[in-house]
């Protein structure tokens, strides 16, 4: 997945149709001067509808619509004819979608489902005919409903990716080293903080053809439940993974407190994430020797961890292991 189709945000003005507006026409034929109402219904406006595609990954395609505006609704007619229905407009999204209002943040829904369709804006609905206001006191009502008004506003749309495992970690902690290493994918890598901007997904071959998907989540700093280093954008991915695979590199000047800060920061965006599976990753492992691995082991006794290096290939294997266990548990 290249950085640069990669998607996860988008902002857009939505407005539905209008709904037409009833008729008020009254029968006139030859020799027929008094046939009384018969006005038809106004046709609905059109819905702004989001439907969801387990084939998409990104919100790519809606990056430039910054305007969506639905068909509105035709006026009835004579002889009862109703008024045609406005287009709705059908926008594909992926799953892990979630709506929000611009104005107020407020959460609307979440696309999770494959062929799920939402309704974001509704159409409005068509006047009602004159026919509908006929009474045995009123034969010949000359009125008929308004269409009802479109809805319009700007709406937020962000995306939750999906995947088996989620890596969490400080910036240039070796998660896009250990994706690479494990995976197909090839994630930009470099020796300074914030190189992985967007998530990136791989898929992790296991034994005897089984396979799960791995997510490079952008490095979390200290605050960034609070937006520090686009923290909040960051955060949302780690939500939809099945399990998440913490990661602490052994040059850290405290590993402790490096994994006590990722886990704050979780807690503080969302509690509910600490009830994953969590697996930690002592990383760059070859830089250790037996002594200063049991010494760490210690700070970590009540923690499941384990010892790796994307260099080396150090425990690469046991870590795969180990984590198809744990989905599978």
């Amino acid at each position: 997945m290249a950085e640069s189709n990669f998607v996860d945000y988008v902002k857009i003005y939505f407005k539905s149709g209008n709904g037409g507006a009833g008729s008020h026409h009254m029968r006139r034929e030859k020799f027929i001067p008094k046939g009384g109402p018969d006005g038809g219904d106004g046709g609905r406006g059109g819905h702004i509808i989001l439907r969801g595609n387990a084939q998409m990954w990104t919100l790519l395609h809606l990056k430039y619509q910054k305007h969506v505006f639905a068909g509105h609704g035709e006026s009835g007619g004579k002889q009862r004819s109703t008024g045609a229905d406005g287009e709705d407009i059908v926008l594909e999204v992926p799953l892990g979608t979630v709506v929000k209002d611009a104005e107020t943040e407020e959460f609307l829904f979440e696309i999770t489902e494959d062929k799920e369709e939402r309704i974001l804006m509704q159409g409005g609905r068509g006047g009602l005919g004159n026919t509908h206001f006929k009474t045995p006191t009123n034969q010949a009502p000359r009125y008929a409903q308004p269409g009802e008004p479109l809805v319009e506003g700007w709406r937020i749309m962000e995306l939750k990716i999906l995947a088996d495992v989620g890596l969490v970690g400080f910036p240039s902690a070796g998660k896009s080293t250990l994706l690479s290493v494990v995976s197909a994918a090839k994630p930009k890598i470099a020796d300074y903080p914030f190189t992985t901007l967007v998530p990136n997904l791989g898929i992790v071959s296991h034994r005897d053809n089984q396979s799960f998907v791995m997510a490079d989540i952008p490095g979390i700093i200290e605050g960034a439940h609070e937006g520090r280093g686009l923290g909040l954008r960051f955060l949302r991915h780690i939500e939809r993974n099945s399990m998440l695979l913490f990661m602490v590199p052994a040059d850290s000047k405290n590993h402790m407190k490096e994994y006590q800060i990722l886990l704050n920061e979780l807690n503080k965006f969302n509690p509910e994430l600490l009830d994953k599976q969590r697996l930690l990753a002592i990383c760059k492992a070859d830089m250790l020797d037996e002594e200063l691995m049991e010494e760490i082991s210690k700070e970590f006794k009540q923690i499941p961890h384990i010892f790796i290096s994307s260099l080396t290939g150090l425990n690469i294997q046991r870590l795969k292991d180990r984590i198809w266990q744990m989905l599978n548990s």
